[in-house]
């Protein structure tokens, strides 16, 4: 076993050596390759999105499992979870005056469990909550969302109220994780039920980004225009792209971890 490990641990150090550059670079050849692969391995490409959704609440799972069984919500921030409560409240709200479909369920479900996180760190685990560290400052994200929102909306022929309201909650949920990242960053060592919560989100919206890409190149481009014309396709998928690569670093120390045999994952400096 030890032997088969060897090759993995001399790639780690040769990527740990490399310059920042270096890094994006290696990082963005590697989702290229995954792309790839999976264009290949996955021929109904709407599936991509059903996974997504499927490892999303497999880490709501582990984060309930925290709540309740391990009873602390250290390492979880309210601010992260406040973020998420509101698009998904802002998106169901879109769904129900737009188009009501299976998505609207899911996000019901969704926002269901978020509240009740919520309830769980601000009254019955509140000794526990790292108020201290969970000190990212939501409206650096809520206001230039809201901005870009009232600038990039989609050019469809709903209400306008209703088409802010969709791009706000688009842009939103692509920097929602920023406050669990700074959290983690001002700790330095996450234990690791919040790791694996963390993780998943990672997978779940590369799967979600890959999703969109995919279909992209499928239709040649018409799935774009299908969305609009202006600038808020590109945005659309831009902020697919963002949520994916904000997650990125974690995931490769994650991963790093658990290949070494840690359960507590420790973050070096700058990382998030």
């Amino acid at each position: 076993m030890r032997g088969d490990r060897r090759p993995i641990y001399a790639v780690a150090a040769w990527v740990r050596r490399q310059p920042p550059k270096v890094k994006a670079f290696l990082g963005v050849v590697a989702g290229m390759a995954a792309l790839v692969f999976l264009r290949f391995i996955v021929h109904d490409h709407d599936n991509l999105f059903v996974a997504a959704e499927a490892v999303h609440s497999l880490g709501i799972s582990v984060l309930i499992y925290k709540l309740t069984k391990e009873r602390t919500c250290a390492g979880l921030s309210l601010k992260s979870q406040d973020l998420t409560a509101l698009f998904l409240a802002v998106r169901l709200y879109c769904s129900f005056v737009m188009e009501y479909d299976i998505h609207t369920v899911l996000d019901t479900a969704t926002l269901a469990t978020t509240l009740w996180v919520i309830y769980m760190i601000r009254f019955k685990l509140k000794s526990s909550y790292m108020e201290d560290k969970d000190s990212f400052a939501i409206y650096y994200v809520v206001v230039p969302c809201a901005l870009l929102a009232l600038a990039v909306h989609p050019s469809t022929s709903h209400n306008i109220f209703n088409r802010i309201c969709w791009a706000f909650c688009v842009y939103l949920e692509a920097v929602s994780v920023l406050p669990q990242l700074h959290l983690m960053q001002n700790t330095k060592i996450v234990e690791p039920f919040t790791a694996h919560y963390v993780f998943a989100l990672g997978v779940a919206r590369f799967l979600s980004c890959a999703h969109w890409v995919l279909q992209v190149l499928d239709t040649r481009g018409r799935l774009l225009t299908a969305l609009g014309y202006g600038l808020w396709p590109s945005m659309v998928l831009l902020a697919e792209i963002v949520q994916t690569f904000i997650l990125a670093d974690f995931c490769y120390y994650y991963v790093k971890s658990l290949v070494g045999g840690q359960l507590v994952l420790r973050l070096p400096s700058g990382v998030v």
